[in-house]
């Protein structure tokens, strides 16, 4: 079944700014592309220590990348829930009861708010803490119940990054691909590099030839060149 991506408003649950690029930014350009609605809201920033020349990055750079990334991609809006050092890589510390209801209804990109056609979120075998938080807390502000009461996104996606298979059994294969062009992938790959703070050099899972590495991938389990690939939490046709 095709997707009509230029009906659609797309929120991305992203546990931090880099995130909704390395799992997304294809499907960003493409449904950018075909006049959808994208909207993202990043869970935590704050300074970072990291294996890196520099060894750190800091709040102030992580939002500076953000304005010239959103710019790149033409997001509608961008949201960050809890900046600052609180809870940033400490999201498996916060109470998910204030997890759950900031991406259910008390953000301004909420789900009772924004009330989008389509959500995409981290998958949960990453090993990281604060995906794996992220994505137990999405779960939660988008389980079943009364659709007159509550608004209900149709599709609901998480999405990968290849960190994510550092595991220890074996991962799912994702079971929908969303074909890209070469034009998406270069706009994916351009945005990751406008995070300057996160990108590195391969072989590194944020490397460039990582990301071109697994579009072409799941392009091909796909019969197709390129391709991004998510899993399928709920579909409602």
């Amino acid at each position: 079944m095709t997707i009509d991506w230029s009906q659609q408003r797309i929120l991305i649950l992203a546990p931090h700014p880099d995130d909704e690029t390395l799992g997304c930014g294809g499907l960003i350009s493409k449904a950018k592309a075909a006049g959808a609605e994208v909207y993202v809201q990043f869970l935590t920033v704050g300074d970072t220590a990291d294996h890196s020349e520099r060894g750190f990055s800091t709040a102030v750079e992580r939002y500076a990348e953000i304005k010239e990334v959103a710019d790149h991609f033409r997001w509608d809006d961008w949201h960050i829930a809890f900046p600052g050092d609180d809870y940033h890589l400490k999201l498996d510390r916060m109470p998910r009861f204030e997890l759950v209801g900031a991406i259910e209804r008390h953000s301004p990109l909420s789900i009772d708010t924004l009330r989008p056609t389509v959500v995409c979120a981290p998958h949960r075998t990453s090993y990281n803490q604060d995906h794996q938080a992220a994505a137990e807390a999405a779960h939660t502000a988008l389980r079943p119940s009364n659709a007159r009461l509550r608004h209900h996104p149709p599709l609901v996606l998480a999405y990968e990054e290849a960190a994510d298979q550092w595991r220890h059994e074996a991962t799912t294969p994702p079971n929908l691909l969303v074909d890209l062009t070469e034009q998406d992938l270069a706009a994916k790959v351009d945005g990751m590099r406008l995070y300057g703070t996160q990108i590195h050099d391969h072989p590194h899972t944020r490397s460039e030839q990582t990301l071109r590495s697994l579009a072409v991938l799941r392009g091909m389990q796909g019969g197709s060149a390129l391709a991004e690939g998510y899993h399928v939490l709920r579909w409602l046709a």
